[in-house]
């Protein structure tokens, strides 16, 4: 999912993802961050290990 729609699913700014791996890279898994042009695409493994949450959508099953 792109960064800006995964950092609002988890309650965060827009901006948050972005941010976070500016200040921290070594936090994301291996290959669950990438750059495609200029959209940020982040993964759910990736969101977990930064956010310390499970993916809030799963809550509604």
């Amino acid at each position: 999912m792109d960064a800006k729609e995964a950092s609002k699913i988890w309650g965060h700014s827009e901006s948050y993802v972005r941010i976070f791996y500016k200040q921290n890279p070594e936090k994301f898994p291996k290959g669950s961050i990438r750059k495609f042009g200029t959209t940020w695409v982040v993964t759910t493994e990736g969101m977990e290990a930064i956010t310390g949450m499970k993916d809030p959508r799963k809550n509604n099953e």
